[in-house]
């Protein structure tokens, strides 16, 4: 089990992640230690791999996860939501156990 966009994000791709993409390999998502409630996701464009790195494809686009975050992320979806003005992506991780209440951070 890896990682996975859901369809309807991606029948029209946002443009920002059209843009990164023409100009990069892959979606690299990275997870930062030490907020609020331990881990957040920061979404990276990378044009390499890396050894271990374990490789992912979903609708086309290519995910590459390092090995110290798959313990974590395993399951993950990613959907590109649009709410009013504000849009982005939110990430949906099965492993997840809460969440801080801003919803930046979380702990599994």
């Amino acid at each position: 089990m890896g990682v996975s966009f859901l369809p309807p994000s991606f029948v029209s791709p946002p443009i920002n992640l059209a843009y990164h993409l023409l100009h990069h390999q892959a979606c690299h998502p990275d997870l930062t230690f030490g907020h609020l409630q331990g881990l957040a996701f920061d979404l990276e464009y990378v044009d390499k791999f890396y050894e271990g790195d374990h490789i992912f494809e979903s609708q086309g686009v290519h995910v590459y996860v390092d090995t110290k975050s798959m313990a974590y992320i395993t399951g993950l979806e990613m959907d590109w939501v649009r709410n009013g003005l504000n849009e982005g992506f939110e990430f949906r991780n099965p492993n997840e156990r809460d969440r801080c209440g801003c919803g930046e951070s979380f702990r599994v």
